[in-house]
């Protein structure tokens, strides 16, 4: 689960080191290509960020930055697409190869040569993750190791380099956690070094206040680690806030900051934020706002209204939300289950029982999801609001 900021493989560019001419180049006449790819990924302007990518390559073909970065697109795509087609985790994995070849051709004229020992750690890291998302827990722990023995390789020769922390605090982190959620991974990080949550924490705050290139990425794993694995809604909602403000375009950062909010009970402001998300997804803007962010915007929204007594009007969003689910899901998912169960409940406040006692059948026919069936029994034997 070892994690490299998308432009961390900048790093090389900034280590106090002696580099070859052909990095000193790169330096002066790529990093504004490089820079501006990056600020294009984080707001979701992919063929933008392609483009300028592209150029980076054509400039550098030996050098592994475009190539990196290039892999950084389609990481993206995956982590706010509806969709789990395998064409995108082939084009992946094919261009994480590429750029692994591309460093290992580096290391074997020189095993010092840092700017591949970063670019190779940031592609194993990332290839790891990728493995984690899809379950493949043993590969995901292999790439782990890999991914750790690179990063203490350049940590020796660029020890006061606040990006280098990026790496170290995600390791130090998912280390010590990991194992405890899922066990399989206890024998297979065995030999690993343990982990240490707090110092993970520690050095992840410090990359996302400090680090010069991986401060963005830091941050979207400290939104990560505080709302999914901390439990922490307070904590995310300030970091979702930040990078929303910086990257207004990307549904990924709003989301975050709506369900925070949610967590919170900030009424107004979750239903402020998810009907602006709505609006984005109804004018098709760009940054991911489609019909999965649509479908979200329109529950929250829903819940809202509920909260405030506006039946008909939440009835509307919450119909909304189901004819969604019945276009995005092959399976009965969590969102259709909870939204029926609500339709239920605005139908026993309208006094019409029959319908709201059809609902809570309807989600026990369905899988158990998140406690739904005791949920769904408890307003059969007693009416919502009652």
């Amino acid at each position: 689960m070892l994690q490299f900021s998308v432009i961390t493989i900048i790093i090389s560019l900034v280590c106090s080191f002696s580099v070859t001419a052909q990095w000193t180049i790169m330096r002066t006449d790529a990093d504004i290509l490089v820079k501006k790819g990056a600020q294009q990924i984080y707001n979701l302007q992919f063929d933008s960020a392609s483009a300028n990518f592209s150029k980076v390559r054509q400039m550098y073909p030996e050098h592994p930055a475009g190539y990196f970065l290039d892999a950084m697109i389609e990481w993206w795509r995956i982590t706010t697409t509806s969709s789990r087609s395998k064409q995108l985790d082939d084009v992946f994995l094919e261009k994480i190869g590429k750029t692994i070849e591309v460093c290992d051709r580096l290391i074997e004229k020189n095993k010092f040569d840092v700017p591949a020992l970063f670019f190779k750690g940031g592609a194993v890291g990332y290839r790891g993750r990728f493995y984690a998302s899809r379950e493949q827990y043993l590969k995901a722990a292999d790439d782990g190791r890999i991914g750790f023995d690179l990063l203490m390789e350049c940590q020796k020769l660029a020890p006061q380099n606040h990006d280098v922390m990026l790496g170290a605090g995600l390791y130090n982190y998912f280390a010590a956690v990991l194992p405890e959620q899922y066990p399989i991974l206890k024998a297979a990080m065995f030999f690993l070094p343990s982990g240490d949550k707090q110092l993970g924490i520690l050095q992840l705050v410090t990359a996302g206040k400090r680090a010069q290139y991986a401060s963005t990425e830091a941050k979207v794993v400290l939104l990560q680690i505080y709302y999914q694995f901390e439990k922490n809604p307070t904590e995310a909602m300030k970091i979702a806030q930040d990078l929303f403000t910086m990257y207004p375009d990307n549904a990924y950062f709003q989301r975050y900051l709506g369900r925070c909010q949610v967590q919170l009970g900030y009424s107004a402001e979750y239903e402020a934020t998810w009907r602006d998300i709505v609006r984005k997804c109804i004018e098709k803007k760009n940054g991911s706002y489609d019909l999965l962010t649509a479908r979200e915007g329109l529950y929250y929204v829903g819940v809202g209204l509920l909260n405030r007594n506006q039946l008909d009007s939440a009835l509307r969003y919450f119909y909304k939300c189901d004819e969604g689910g019945r276009h995005l899901d092959e399976d009965v998912s969590g969102f259709t289950v909870k939204v029926n169960i609500k339709i239920g409940n605005i139908y026993d406040l309208q006094g019409k029982r029959d319908l709201a006692i059809m609902q809570y059948k309807k989600v026990l026919a369905w899988e158990d999801r998140q406690n739904s069936h005791n949920e769904a029994k408890g307003y059969l034997d007693k009416p919502f609001g009652k």
